[in-house]
């Protein structure tokens, strides 16, 4: 089980790193852990409420959908017990109201609930929605009534004063699972609250005052234990600041220890103007303006940690190529870590020929993957740790114990998203503080950048080189025009007709293997009523091994050499549909997200996406960026089967609305979840944040991080703030505290 992220690991020793066990007993304890991964006082007590219910505000219970998990408020309105026809025993059935809506509640052989369940009782109910014979039901729900014998709950419809606070005080409701219901969860927060000794705040006084924020201690009373709605919400603003204040420290605090590493001075030479010289086009200014933040960077004595991001085809390989050819003009070597067989192979042709002939054959770049013969490999290894391979492309081959460098200077990492944290360190410390270099072609918003990529400076190009044409996106919705599916086939064979080659892009290999690279959607939930898909099994999804197949039957591609690629194909397979899609000798490939990075072919004119809707917005974005990459325009058809006003649809023509990459990158923030914004998995699945939510928090990230820096700067071993240290040793479980520690 995957530690949560409040997850202690006794390095101060404070009552927040007190086991569970000690203050609720095992058996609870024991239960937390199982049910929700909290082993911790600090675990439960950042287990926060999603909402907050009211003893007088019933549920609506018409919006209920059959198959959720709910808890729900409401008040009993009528209670039967019958005898079951079938076999012995009897069932006991409560009506629950809203005040216009009935839900059942249903209970075998356990007659006793009546005793409880009395008409005009209120409580909180919690269980899954079932249907039977067209009424929705709680079979055994899970229950906690509202002090039946309070005098408030008899005056609650009499009102006064007293009834009425009663009726308003907010309820927490907690995340919560079959066997720990919310209010069981509740039980034992008190529990822990009322053991709790004083708490320091990791937030200083002066920082905390000057934003008008509650202290910790208090924030946590108020959070679990509120009288009034404007408690939480003070409450959540102390500690999403809190969250925000912690985690910018640790990453300021990895950026400063980064930068007190002693790293080899780098300086530009005659290599590099001799590339220059020769390039046969001028660099754009975005180019020229991240090469001189480069440069400065490589010629300092502490190892630069800069990632540049940009859209497809801005140039950000030239920009890389020229920070390797002014660390070998020191005497050094570069690697290049790419992702996959294929994108690897491209950059080592890529670098090659942009070299030329002259430049190439002396630095000799080496491609080091784990599909080379004995033989090669040997080879391969030798030149690199002689220092005769300059210049050194691999996969993760490159990370071996057997790779060794003469001189390792600099460490590129393309599309960094697609590797761990231990990958990325392992060949960074097979040099001494090597410069890194970072590349992304999935733009990063402002929030993402400061909260995952905090301790790295951040360059961006934004500007496209000239001669690149726009690329014409259009979404083909088969749900409501099925009859546009001939005319996908008609616009590629019109573009095959001038000469040009396609792409058709598959979201699995075949019917039962879906793309592995496949980045997660968010959950769409069902189509709206009435609206074409709806109703009915969904179409299968459209597979390589299938989808090729009946492409080459299509009477309007007759003639057309058409072949598969996909990520089961060993890298030699790969390499034979790439190297004559390459020369032109194929016309149309189709293929999963194999092709998303790094294959450049100037003539590939369209991309036909099918299921669209399966993929990620800038998984669609990175998708689109192979076509138009030469003097020919672009085309790209987002086929898709969702139906209008869905969240899938939504998805994909929000890609098709418009070629901005950073304005893409903020509709995916907004359409699926940040992910483990500290870990390896850096989009997608559970969040380590709790509170704070990139997508909508940026001003108070900044906020907060302008507040860190400060208290760094003048206090940089926080010798005079200890309760922000323990903070920092709380919040970095093993996994986020290496990746801290290896960027």
């Amino acid at each position: 089980m995957t530690p949560s992220p409040a997850s202690a690991h006794a390095l101060d020793g404070g009552p927040l790193e007190r086991r569970l066990a000690a203050v609720v007993g095992d058996r609870t304890a024991a239960a937390f852990e199982r049910g929700l991964g909290l082993r911790t006082v600090g675990d439960l007590l950042s287990h926060y409420p999603r909402r907050y219910a009211r003893r007088g505000e019933l549920t609506a219970l018409a919006s209920l959908v059959v198959g959720e998990d709910v808890t729900i408020v409401a008040e009993v309105r009528k209670v039967n017990e019958r005898v079951m026809r079938q076999r012995k025993g009897s069932i006991l059935e409560v009506e629950v109201t809203d005040g216009s809506g009935i839900l059942s509640l249903t209970f075998f052989n356990q007659a006793w609930r009546s005793q409880q369940l009395k008409p005009g009782v209120r409580g909180m109910f919690a269980g899954k929605v079932g249907d039977y014979r067209g009424q929705r039901q709680l079979a055994h729900p899970d229950y906690e009534l509202f002090d039946a014998d309070d005098p408030r709950a008899d005056a609650l419809r009499a009102g006064g004063d007293e009834a009425k606070s009663w009726a308003e005080q907010p309820v927490p409701v907690y995340p919560a699972t079959s066997t720990l219901p919310t209010w069981k969860i509740q039980q034992a927060v008190e529990v822990v609250l009322d053991s709790l000794p004083r708490l320091d705040d990791p937030v200083p006084d002066a920082v905390r005052r000057e934003r008008g924020l509650v202290d910790f201690a208090q924030a946590l009373e108020l959070v679990h234990r509120p009288e009034r709605d404007r408690d939480w919400r003070a409450a959540r603003d102390a500690l999403r600041f809190q969250e925000a204040f912690v985690l910018q420290s640790a990453l300021l605090r990895q950026r400063a220890a980064r930068r007190a590493e002693a790293a080899d001075p780098r300086h530009p030479g005659r290599l590099l103007a001799e590339f220059d010289a020769a390039l046969p086009f001028q660099l754009t200014g975005d180019q020229r303006l991240v090469g001189e933040e480069v440069e400065r960077d490589l010629a300092s004595d502490a190892p630069m940690n800069r990632l540049v991001q940009g859209e497809v085809g801005s140039g950000k390989t030239l920009v890389a190529l020229r920070a390797m050819l002014t660390v070998v003009d020191s005497g050094g070597q570069a690697a290049l870590l790419a992702p996959t067989e294929v994108l690897a192979a491209q950059h080592l042709r890529s670098i090659t020929r942009s070299l030329g002939p002259d430049l190439a054959a002396r630095l000799r770049p080496t491609l080091l993957t784990g599909q080379l013969t004995a033989a090669e490999r040997r080879k391969a290894l030798l030149a690199v740790a002689s220092g005769g391979a300059s210049i050194v492309v691999g996969t993760h081959a490159l990370l071996g114990d057997n790779v060794s460098f003469a001189d390792l200077g600099l460490v590129v990492v393309d599309e960094q998203h697609r590797f761990g944290v231990d990958q990325r360190e392992a060949l960074r410390l097979k040099g001494r503080s090597p410069h890194v270099l970072v590349l992304t072609a999935t733009p990063i918003p402002r929030t993402v950048a400061m909260t995952v990529f905090g301790d790295l400076d951040i360059s961006t190009i934004s500007e496209l080189p000239a001669g690149r044409t726009p690329i014409a996106s259009f979404v083909v919705g088969l749900a409501d025009h099925p009859g546009w599916e001939r005319r996908i086939w008609e616009r590629m064979s019109e573009e095959l007709a001038q000469g040009r080659q396609a792409f058709v892009v598959c979201p699995a290999i075949d019917a039962k293997t879906p793309d592995p690279d496949l980045a997660p959607a968010p959950d769409d939930g069902p189509a709206p009523a009435g609206q074409p898909g709806a109703d009915g099994p969904p179409p299968p999804i459209a597979a390589v091994l299938t989808v090729v197949e009946e492409v080459r039957r299509n009477p309007l591609l007759a003639g057309r050499r058409i072949e598969a690629l996909h990520g089961r194909m060993s890298a030699d397979e790969k390499d034979a549909v790439m190297r004559p899609f390459a020369a032109g000798d194929i016309d149309v490939i189709v293929a999963t997200t194999v092709i998303e990075v790094g294959v450049d072919v100037p003539n590939a004119s369209t991309m036909v996406v099918l299921d669209a809707d399966r993929f990620g917005v800038s998984q669609l974005h990175q998708l689109r960026g192979r076509v138009g990459r030469g003097g020919v325009p672009g085309l790209c058809l987002f086929v898709t089967h969702a139906a209008p006003e869905t969240l899938a649809r939504e998805r994909v023509d929000a890609v098709a609305a418009t070629l901005d990459g950073f304005e893409l990158a903020n509709v995916d923030l907004e359409l699926r979840r940040e992910g483990d914004v500290l870990g390896s998995a850096q989009s997608g699945g559970r969040s380590s944040l709790r509170l704070l939510r990139v997508a909508k928090d940026g001003d108070l990230i900044g906020d907060a991080r302008e507040a860190a820096a400060g208290v760094l700067d003048a206090d940089p071993a926080l010798a005079q703030h200890s309760a922000l240290a323990a903070a920092l040793a709380r919040r970095l479980d093993e996994a986020e505290a290496a990746f801290l520690a290896k960027g």
